[in-house]
């Protein structure tokens, strides 16, 4: 069976007409380093210009109401600019749009022209603020407090495991500066005195606030994870997205689409199709036991191929998602893991060499690889929560639960 999609000819004139603006506005001399931390000031200046006038075009987040600032395209159209936007191999660039759907789907009118569309057009950042030192997979137990006081909110705690490295900020502290701050999204308590899950409010903290200090973490995914601390930081109550105790539902509509109710247009394996190749180009897959090893590992990719598309498909038109995000999270992780073993055994020890050793392959996108492996095994809900949702609305669990809603579900019921 053919599960390849077949483009119309007025889609692939959409791809020339990408292709063309791509060569006209892509800078020709940037840089494109393996990971974050690597990336220079005036390489990131370049992405963020580059995204500002993608954003102008509409094509920042094409499929987006095109009243505040997306492209009001075709799932189509959107699904060609990725394609080309990936083959460009853009340098890595940090910007959380997991708000973005959150704010289409509670914000207010006010909300989505004053915070949506600005985001929608690239001029302004996103980072998520939802992990705490003692608040991850059990995102319901978390301890930053919001209390009204007039017509604000006044938020303090911290979280932990936020963003990712712009790799040019101040070299002995890594701290940000106003333009990589951006938008914060982030979760607090607004009631403790009411119970879990009706207990919390959904804000959109201007990165710029006074009172917020932010700390770089080293990590081994090799992107300086943050450290934000808040100590009575003051947000209008303008920016509360939904009502003051409906945070954690407001929320839901954010992690549905980290999950993967969105789908997948564009794969992520292009690590494994190189491998692939450097494989074939020195004989590697020769050897039976790697040629099935690199077949299994071949499988295990295109079947996540196959479930991004699902979603994709499902989410694009308007259908009711049940488990089918975690079910796309949790081959992603597990899949992965996979993947990475099959690297190291077939590759052997060169495979863990960095881009600094001449003997790397693949210019050490390897090891890279490896390290980024074990650590997406955790963000956005650990391998076994994703096996928790999906039992849940599978209805095997002693708890029920229905799907968040989404841009596509709640346009389907207005």
């Amino acid at each position: 069976m053919d599960f390849m999609y077949r483009y119309t000819q007025e889609q692939e004139e959409f791809r020339s007409e990408v292709r063309e603006w791509l060569a006209e506005n892509l800078p020709a001399d940037i840089n494109r380093p393996l990971e974050s931390s690597h990336v220079d000031a005036h390489t990131w200046e370049q992405v963020r210009q580059f995204r500002l006038r993608l954003g102008e075009k509409g094509w920042l987040h094409p499929t987006f109401p095109k009243e505040y600032g997306g492209g009001g395209l075709s799932t189509e159209e959107g699904v060609v600019i990725r394609e080309e936007l990936e083959k460009a191999d853009l340098p890595p660039f940090y910007d959380n749009s997991l708000d973005l759907p959150a704010i289409l789907v509670w914000g207010t009118e006010e909300q989505k022209r004053e915070i949506l569309e600005p985001r929608l057009r690239g001029e302004k950042l996103g980072w998520q603020l939802f992990t705490e030192p003692g608040a991850g997979s059990d995102l319901a137990s978390l301890q930053m407090r919001a209390v009204r006081d007039g017509d604000d909110w006044v938020l303090t705690g911290q979280k932990v495991f936020v963003g990712g490295d712009a790799g040019y900020a101040d070299p002995d502290n890594k701290v940000p500066d106003d333009v990589q701050m951006g938008e914060l999204f982030t979760l607090a308590v607004t009631d403790p005195d009411a119970p879990r899950h009706r207990n919390m409010g959904y804000f959109m903290v201007p990165g710029d606030t006074q009172g917020i200090t932010v700390q770089t973490l080293d990590l081994l995914v090799g992107q300086g994870k943050r450290q934000v601390f808040m100590d009575n930081v003051r947000v209008p109550a303008s920016r509360l997205i939904g009502g003051e105790t409906q945070g954690w539902q407001v929320a839901q509509t954010t992690l549905e689409i980290e999950h993967g109710g969105g789908g997948e247009v564009v794969p992520r394996n292009s690590t494994f199709k190189k491998f692939l190749a450097y494989c074939v180009e020195n004989g590697l897959d020769r050897e039976e036991h790697n040629e099935q090893l690199l077949m299994k590992a071949y499988i295990d990719n295109e079947v996540q191929r196959l479930l991004g598309a699902r979603n994709h498909w499902m989410y694009s038109t308007h259908q009711e998602m049940s488990f089918h995000g975690s079910h796309l999270s949790l081959w992603r992780r597990e899949a992965g893991l996979r993947t990475a073993d099959v690297i190291r055994e077939v590759g052997g020890l060169k495979a863990m060499l960095d881009f600094e050793d001449s003997m790397a392959p693949i210019d050490g996108e390897l090891e890279v690889h490896q390290r980024a492996s074990l650590t997406a095994a955790h963000p956005g809900g650990a391998i076994e929560i994703q096996k928790v949702i999906i039992a849940r609305r599978l209805g095997v669990s002693r708890t029920r639960e229905r799907a968040a809603p989404t841009p596509s579900t709640a346009t389907a019921r207005s």
